[in-house]
């Protein structure tokens, strides 16, 4: 590689250096002009001087401290490097690499390697600081947008929840509307089947009304009717001569009818025997042609089976072959052979 610096420089994978700032205390009570601001200087002398030897895959090429400000402040700059690399140069830059040599992996988009190095830092500063004296009050103020994107996560993950617990009601809203539907469609069924056989009932009713209505217009005729007594008729003449062969014949018409009826219900008798006849037969015959039936749905099986195995077209060769075959020679001829 003819110039690895602009490689660098020019990419977006690395950067150039990296920096790193750290400051004790505030102007309140860390003031450079301050003794305190003295003691922050020292601590943060004594810490640079053990960084290299911390981080030894952080080549540290400058290191400055500002005592020209309100508070004492460091920094570090440094080129983060990985030596054995078993791809492209044995020697090269990479952040992320130098801190996993460092032991800090599995960032997260929340918790990177390099604020978890970060952190790890301060501790080394906060245990500097214990030495002279100063106790680290921690204020949060640096790792401040991780709270709010943790805070916002929470939210998302409650929001997710009420969301879930919404759908499961919105869900059982909806299984009771289901439900009700199927029962009212059930209820309507109901309602349409016994509007059904409720207009069957009226239809035969208004068959028979007719039938009635038809048939009794012959028993209008005026000799059915009961003739008003001639005059000076006494009633037993009455009784004998008109009465009375009118209720014969009334008998006569209601013995016909009797008749016609008896004749009708044994014919529709002797059907209905027929009829429960042949339903028995037909039971019979299909009771008898189960164990059939179950025989050729375990041929079908087999020859879907033989389908899966040989392919549709094979088989629809051997079939062709065979159709063929039988064509040539004749129907098959059937050898009946006696077991014993």
């Amino acid at each position: 590689m003819d110039d690895y610096y602009e490689k660098i420089r020019a990419g977006k994978q690395e950067k150039l250096f990296h920096e790193i700032i750290l400051q004790i205390g505030n102007k309140e009570n860390m003031s450079s002009l301050s003794e305190n601001g003295q003691l922050a200087a020292k601590v943060l002398n004594e810490y640079m001087q053990a960084f290299q030897n911390r981080n030894p895959n952080l080549l540290v090429f400058s290191a400055h401290l500002h005592m020209d400000e309100a508070t004492p402040h460091l920094h570090i700059d440094f080129v983060p490097y990985i030596t054995g690399s078993k791809r492209g140069l044995d020697t090269r830059v990479s952040l992320k690499q130098a801190l996993a040599a460092l032991g800090f992996t599995g960032g997260t988009r929340g918790d990177t390697e390099w604020s978890q190095w970060v952190r790890s830092e301060k501790e080394q500063l906060s245990q500097a600081m214990e030495r002279h004296g100063i106790e680290w009050e921690q204020l949060g103020i640096h790792d401040e947008h991780l709270s709010v994107m943790n805070y916002k996560k929470e939210q998302r993950v409650k929001e997710v929840a009420e969301l879930d617990g919404t759908i499961l009601v919105k869900q059982g809203e909806i299984s009771a509307l289901v439900d009700k539907e199927a029962n009212a469609k059930s209820e309507l069924d109901a309602s349409l089947s016994q509007l059904e056989k409720t207009q069957g009932k009226l239809k035969a009713v208004k068959e028979r009304a007719r039938f009635v209505a038809k048939n009794a217009r012959h028993y209008d005729d005026p000799k059915y009717n009961l003739p008003e007594p001639k005059a000076l008729m006494s009633a037993r003449a009455y009784h004998e001569k008109v009465a009375l062969p009118l209720v014969r014949k009334l008998k006569d018409v209601i013995r016909g009818v009797l008749l016609r009826y008896f004749e009708k219900t044994k014919e529709l008798k002797t059907a209905l025997g027929r009829a429960n006849g042949e339903i028995l037969s037909l039971s019979a015959q299909v009771k008898k042609m189960e164990p059939e039936n179950e025989r050729l749905r375990g041929v079908e099986k087999d020859y879907r089976r033989l389908r899966n195995v040989l392919g549709d077209r094979r088989v629809d060769e051997l079939v062709n072959e065979a159709r063929e075959r039988e064509s040539a020679v004749g129907k098959p001829q059937i050898k009946q052979v006696s077991v014993r």
